[in-house]
């Protein structure tokens, strides 16, 4: 995760510093990039804990399970935050507080945050 998000760090400072387009223009074309880029990690970042994890995670709505729904949504609800009545989430507590029917356009504070916040530490290692 540290290295795509390096990657992509670098990518945006040689585009405002090497080409010579507007900066309303790259800023258009960095919100457009930022989603299709960023929303994917989240599902690989699921992926490393789908099978161990469901049965320590607790369906309290912790950062985990956040990531769960998110991967769900990005996966199965063309990007769409979708709701589920069997996990207890409350989006104003959540780190993306983002609603059911809200479009996932994460950027990549959100993944840092989600990625360091998930609690892979002090379930996993």
């Amino acid at each position: 995760m540290e290295s795509q998000l390096a990657a992509y760090k670098a990518l945006i400072i040689m585009a405002r510093t090497e080409i010579g387009i507007s900066h309303t223009a790259l800023n258009s074309a960095v919100d457009s990039f930022e989603p299709l880029f960023f929303n994917n990690p989240v599902v690989v970042l699921d992926g490393y804990f789908v099978h161990p994890s469901r049965t320590l995670e607790k369906m309290d709505g912790n950062p985990l399970i956040e990531v769960a729904i998110l991967c769900n949504s990005i996966l199965q609800n063309h990007g769409v935050m979708s709701a589920d009545k069997a996990i207890k989430f409350n989006p104003a507590k959540s780190n993306s507080k983002l609603q059911a029917g809200d479009d996932i356009k994460l950027t990549g504070s959100d993944l840092v945050l989600l990625f360091r916040v998930a609690e892979i530490e002090t379930k996993f290692v």
